[in-house]
């Protein structure tokens, strides 16, 4: 696929990443049909494949979820023009992506740091603090459940209830049970 981007196109480029920040609540990941809508269907700088693969890729990887923005970069200017405008395609998608919400979440913990003793902080973050939890809870049960964990795997099912409590009333680092629960995986306990 080939493609023709002015620098309009490109500034157009880091301004939607920029828009999509601000609205990325739940990480980057919950903007891509935006994404999608902008880079596959509105402007054609992607294809159908390269969108899929882009996601795909950076979610098998190791690293940060948002990686996956870098690789639509990255292949927006592969489509362009090659090894240059690949690595342009990708730093400006990334500061896009990058900079609005860096900079807020920078700004309100800043805030809230210094207003910390204001009643309505503190409301919010005692507020916070059951959804957050509820949250991890939640993920945690879409990841064990999507695994087609069954009652009848009791094993699986004890030891994560048992880490659970021991994350929750000890001050066990939490690699070392991670660590713990890889060794009983090797060793085929489970």
């Amino acid at each position: 696929m080939s493609i023709s981007l002015s620098a309009g196109d490109w500034l157009s480029l880091f301004l939607h990443y920029m828009v999509l920040s601000l609205l990325s609540v739940g990480g980057a990941i919950t903007t891509a049909s935006d994404m999608h809508r902008y880079l596959v269907d509105s402007q054609g700088w992607l294809s159908e494949s390269q969108f899929s693969a882009s996601i795909a890729i950076a979610q098998a990887a190791p690293g940060p979820n948002v990686l996956f923005v870098a690789l639509m970069g990255w292949n927006v200017g592969l489509n362009a023009g090659g090894m240059p405008l690949a690595l342009l395609g990708m730093t400006i998608a990334m500061l896009g992506i990058m900079i609005p919400s860096t900079t807020l979440t920078y700004l309100a913990s800043r805030w809230g740091h210094e207003n910390r003793e204001l009643r309505g902080v503190r409301a919010f973050k005692q507020g916070m603090a059951p959804i957050v939890i509820a949250l991890l809870i939640a993920t945690g049960w879409i990841l064990a459940t999507g695994a087609a964990y069954t009652w009848s795997d009791w094993p699986i099912w004890s030891i994560a209830i048992v880490t659970a409590a021991l994350v929750w009333r000890t001050r066990i680092h939490l690699l070392w049970l991670l660590g713990a629960g890889a060794l009983i995986g090797w060793m085929g306990w489970i």
